[in-house]
C-alpha cells in the first residue's frame, strides 16, 4: 500500500536493503552483514532524507498471490526509512534477471559479445519489470521528486517514470563497466536503451572510461551533442593505463534535455575497517590466521564465480607458479573466495565446474598431509572475517578480465598495517585507474600473471610500503564518505526540470 505522504527521495534497485530471516515464526529484517560496498552507502542516503523510499523486488507464489506487507518500516544504524516490495513472479524473475539480464545484457557490458544469448531473451518481459518498477517508484513520489535508479537490469525505468512523472529529477548510477559502442550495439534493443537513459537528468558511472563509452554510443546512435568536456580529475591517472581518459563528456544535449554525466568511483570505510581490525575480537582472528598459515606466504583472492572475474586465469598462473619455482611448494598458501551462484543462474554452471576441477587438480598434483595449496570458499565470508584475511595477508591477487570497479582492491589497501603486503590489480578492473601503485596485470597474458606474482613475492619490504602508502592515502581520501559527498553535491546542483520535459511534449 502506498505512502499517504509522497516522498521527495526515492531509490530503485532491485535488492533490498537488509537480510530478511524467520525467527520464532515471525519475519525479522536485519541490517546487512556487510558494512561495505554499495548498499550500505545507498544506506546513508535514506538516513539522510525524511521521507525517503527504496524500492525493490521481493518474489511472489505462481498464482501472484501476495502474502506480504508491500511496504516495510526500517530502523537500524543508518535511521527510519521505507522500503517498497514489488511482487514478481518467479518466472518474471527467472527471465527478467536470469537470462536478459544474466545472459543477454551482462556479458556485452563486460565486452564479451561471444557469450550473448539472444534466443532465451523475452524483451516484452524486461520491458514490464521495468514498468512494473517505475510504477511502484512513481507511486511513493512527489511529482518533483528524485528518482535515483540502480544498475543495468532497470535501464528503461528512466523512460516509464519520465511518461509518469515529467517533472521529476532522475539520475541513473551503474554499478558496471559499460562498454565500448561497437561491443554495445551487439544488443538488438540498443535505440531504446539508449534513448531511456538520455530521459535521465545525470546518468552515473565509476570511471571516465565507461562514462566516454557511454557518451559516444549516445552520440553516434541517436544523435546526442556534446555540450561539456573536461579534464579528468580526481583519483583517476588520466593516462598511461589500460581504463585511463585524459578528458571526460559531463554534458550531453538531446532533443533539448541536457543530460549530466558523472564520473566518480564508490569508495570503501577504511575508518569502519581501522576501528574493527583494532578490537580484541579481530587481533585474535589475525593472530588464529598467522598460527594457522605459519611460516608460508598468504595469498588471498576474493570474488564470486563468474567467468568476467578472471578465476580461472588465477589458478591457472597459480599452478605455473608452483612448477615453475619449487622452492616455493609449501611455502605459499592460496586463499581463494568464490562464491557460488544462485539457483537459477546457468550462466556460470560452466565457470564454477572449471574452478572447481583446477581447485582440486593443483591440490591433487601439489600437495601432501602437510600441506593443501589452495584452500577454497564456495560460500561467502563475513566481512568482519574477511577483513582479517586483508590484514594477515601478503598477496592480494585479484585479476578480473572485466571488472567496473573491485571494491575487494580497496579493501584490502585499508586493512593492511605493519608488514607491508602487495596488491595485484588486472588492469581492466575499474580500481586500476586509481591504484596506480599496484602490481598491475593483464589477465589475458600467462607471461603478465607469471610476472606479476613472480614480482609480488620478490618484492623488498621498502618497496612494499613505498606502494601501500601512497594507496593507503589515496583510499582514505577517496573514500565511501567522499564519494556521498560527491554525488549530493552534483543531485543538489541539478537545476530544477521545466514545467513539461521537451521530450514529453514532443
Amino acid at each position: 500500500m502506498a505512502n499517504a505522504k509522497k516522498s521527495s527521495f526515492v531509490i530503485v534497485y532491485h535488492r533490498q536493503p537488509y537480510e530478511e530471516a524467520v525467527e520464532g515464526g515471525r519475519v525479522i529484517y536485519k541490517e546487512n552483514k556487510s558494512p561495505n560496498g554499495i548498499v550500505p552507502a545507498l544506506k546513508g542516503f535514506l538516513g539522510t532524507a525524511k521521507d525517503a523510499v527504496w524500492v525493490a523486488w521481493k518474489q511472489v507464489p505462481a498464482s501472484g498471490k501476495v502474502n506480504f506487507e508491500r511496504t516495510v518500516r526500517i530502523k537500524d544504524s543508518y535511521g527510519e526509512y521505507d522500503v517498497v516490495r514489488l511482487p514478481l513472479r518467479a518466472e518474471q524473475v527467472k527471465a527478467f534477471y536470469h537470462v536478459t539480464s544474466k545472459e543477454a545484457l551482462w556479458p556485452i557490458l563486460h565486452s564479451f559479445p561471444d557469450k550473448f544469448n539472444y534466443d532465451p531473451v523475452d524483451w516484452e518481459n524486461f520491458r514490464e519489470v521495468n514498468r512494473l518498477f517505475a510504477e511502484a517508484a512513481c507511486e511513493q513520489a512527489s511529482d518533483d521528486a528524485f528518482i535515483w535508479v540502480h544498475d543495468y537490469n532497470l535501464w528503461l525505468v528512466p523512460h516509464y517514470v519520465r511518461q509518469i512523472k515529467p517533472k521529476a529529477r532522475i539520475a541513473m548510477f551503474h554499478h558496471t563497466p559499460f562498454p565500448a559502442p561497437d561491443a554495445f550495439n551487439v544488443l538488438p534493443w540498443r535505440e531504446e536503451i539508449i534513448s531511456s537513459l538520455l530521459d535521465c537528468n545525470i546518468v552515473g558511472f565509476h570511471i571516465p572510461r565507461y562514462a566516454e563509452n557511454f557518451a559516444s554510443t549516445a552520440c553516434s546512435l541517436l544523435g546526442a551533442k556534446r555540450t561539456e568536456v573536461r579534464d579528468v580529475e580526481g583519483p583517476f591517472r588520466p593516462t598511461g593505463a589500460a581504463l585511463s581518459e585524459p578528458t571526460v563528456t559531463t554534458a550531453l544535449e538531446y532533443k533539448g534535455h541536457r543530460v549530466e554525466i558523472d564520473a566518480w568511483p564508490i569508495g570503501t570505510n577504511p575508518q569502519m575497517i581501522e576501528k574493527h581490525l583494532t578490537t580484541f575480537e579481530a587481533g585474535k582472528r589475525v593472530a588464529e590466521i598467522a598460527s594457522e598459515v605459519g611460516d608460508r606466504r598468504l595469498l588471498v583472492s576474493v570474488g564470486r564465480v563468474d567467468y568476467t572475474k578472471g578465476t580461472k586465469e588465477l589458478l591457472e598462473a597459480f599452478d605455473r607458479l608452483l612448477a615453475r619455482r619449487p622452492e616455493l611448494k609449501e611455502k605459499v598458501k592460496l586463499f581463494c573466495v568464490c562464491v557460488a551462484p544462485a539457483d537459477g543462474m546457468s550462466a556460470y554452471r560452466a565457470a564454477q565446474r572449471e574452478v572447481e576441477r583446477l581447485v582440486g587438480s593443483i591440490n591433487g598434483k601439489y600437495g601432501n598431509l602437510r600441506w593443501t595449496p589452495i584452500m577454497l570458499s564456495t560460500r561467502g565470508v563475513p566481512f568482519d572475517q574477511l577483513v582479517c584475511y586483508y590484514r594477515a595477508a601478503d598477496v592480494c591477487w585479484i585479476t578480473p578480465l572485466r571488472d567496473g570497479l573491485n571494491l575487494v582492491a580497496k579493501e584490502f589497501v585499508a586493512a593492511q598495517n605493519g608488514d607491508p603486503g602487495v596488491l595485484i590489480l588486472s588492469e581492466f578492473a575499474g580500481a586500476a585507474v586509481e591504484l596506480a601503485e599496484c602490481v598491475s596485470v593483464n589477465p589475458y597474458s600467462a607471461r603478465s600473471m607469471d610476472a606479476a606474482i613472480d614480482a609480488a613475492l620478490d618484492m623488498d619490504e621498502t618497496e612494499r610500503g613505498r606502494r601501500l602508502e601512497v594507496m593507503r592515502k589515496r583510499v582514505s581520501d577517496w573514500d565511501v564518505d567522499e564519494w556521498a559527498r560527491h554525488v549530493r553535491e552534483r543531485f543538489e546542483a541539478l537545476s530544477k526540470p521545466q514545467t513539461e520535459d521537451a521530450r514529453s511534449a514532443a
